[in-house]
């Protein structure tokens, strides 16, 4: 899969944020989305690299992966379960 081509259902804004703030706020996002859709998560948090692809593959959701952005944050995604 092309990270570049995805075209997320929602996004959530994490930059400037440090942990363990990006991941609840991804955890609170991924409870309001329905199964199937995708969120994607802006962030400038080394430590999201590690926490949010463990994350996004636990109770049925699928961690799709990252792309590192030009402009200097990381964009994350993952499809719902």
């Amino acid at each position: 899969m092309d990270i570049s081509q995805i075209k997320a259902d929602s996004t959530l804004d994490t930059r400037g944020l440090s942990c363990p703030m990006p991941l609840l706020k991804t955890k609170k996002a991924l409870k309001q989305m329905s199964s199937g859709q995708i969120l994607e998560i802006l962030g400038t948090d080394p430590g999201s690299k590690n926490d949010i692809p463990d994350f996004g593959n636990k109770g049925g959701n699928q961690f799709l992966g990252f792309v590192d952005d030009p402009e200097g944050f990381t964009r994350y995604f993952i499809k719902k379960g």
